[in-house]
């Protein structure tokens, strides 16, 4: 087996890219004019994020997004200038633009995030038409972030029934009606945060026990094979049908939290596409997402810390 063989084809797939910006003041009031540090500009959105991510680790992947007008010609210029390979699907309406304030004197964090643009039926079909349409179909694909305006609620729902059908695993990674529709289709591996299983399980999960609960009925349901739950402060969660691992949080300085989640799924296929043990790809998620609390703004995590934080993950059967 060759080595291209080895590891498995990833696609990442954004259906509401942004182009992100951050800057900083000192104090965030209102009507005043508030005067901001340098900006700071990358490409984003959850599964570009997690393209971003997969790539600095070693990985390989390609991106699909829908981009229009000139911030989504900036957004494509900035994925050429990082190396990811990506195939941009031209839409009428523009791309839009989100960005993070953090404010010097209390350390707060303000992120705005705009809805995006409205995707027409023929834009949105020809995202699903070019999946249906490769020859070769990723064994993994991504995808992460919310869905724009004009999509329809069973977008995922039908990504998974195409996944299912050539044979892929889906990793998802969304929220709301969107999330509640792929999982009644069946997922590989689904990223919750702790308010969107207990808004999935219908409880408040104040527990640990809680949370491990309400993964496993998900599982036992057939709804996904495998629930990676981010904690923030309280750490990560892994659960399968057969097992389940805590992973305690890291005691380290918290800059930002933008694109911790999505660092933590790239740290995860990272993993997964070099066909390692998942403990050990749970790991460098958890390692991937910590990475980032250090980066201020949209920088996500740099290779460098994600390698020296690895070794202080900790994890241990969750039962």
């Amino acid at each position: 087996m060759n080595t291209q063989e080895a590891h498995l084809r990833v696609l990442c797939l954004t259906m509401n890219p942004s182009v992100d910006l951050a800057t900083e003041t000192e104090r965030v009031v209102p009507t005043h004019k508030l005067r901001c540090g340098d900006t700071l500009h990358d490409a984003g959105g959850g599964g570009i994020n997690v393209a971003r991510v997969l790539t600095r680790l070693g990985g390989e992947c390609t991106s699909l997004c829908p981009t229009g007008g000139s911030a989504g010609h900036w957004l494509e210029t900035r994925m050429r200038e990082e190396g990811i390979p990506s195939v941009f699907l031209p839409i009428a309406d523009e791309t839009r633009v989100s960005f993070t304030v953090h404010e010097h004197s209390t350390g707060a964090e303000f992120r705005f995030v705009m809805p995006g643009p409205h995707l027409t039926e023929g834009e949105w079909q020809a995202c699903l038409s070019h999946l249906e349409q490769l020859p070769e179909f990723p064994d993994l694909l991504v995808a992460s972030g919310s869905l724009p305006p004009g999509a329809p609620v069973d977008f995922y729902a039908r990504l998974a029934r195409l996944c299912r059908e050539r044979g892929a695993r889906l990793v998802l990674d969304t929220s709301g009606p969107a999330l509640a529709a792929a999982l009644a289709e069946g997922v590989y591996l689904f990223k919750p945060n702790l308010r969107e299983l207990a808004e999935l399980s219908g409880e408040a999960l104040e527990a640990p026990e809680q949370w491990l609960g309400a993964a496993r009925q998900l599982i036992q349901r057939g709804m996904t094979e495998i629930v990676a739950l981010t904690l923030g402060h309280l750490g990560a969660l892994l659960v399968t049908r057969d097992a389940s691992w805590r992973a305690a949080p890291l005691d380290i300085p918290v800059a930002s939290a933008v694109g911790a989640g999505d660092s933590f799924v790239g740290g995860m296929v990272a993993a997964l596409q070099q066909r390692q043990p998942l403990q050990e790809a749970f790991a460098l998620g958890v390692a991937a997402g910590s990475a980032t609390l250090l980066s201020i703004g949209t920088g996500l995590c740099s290779p460098e810390d994600v390698q020296r934080l690895l070794p202080q993950v900790q994890i241990q059967p969750a039962d």
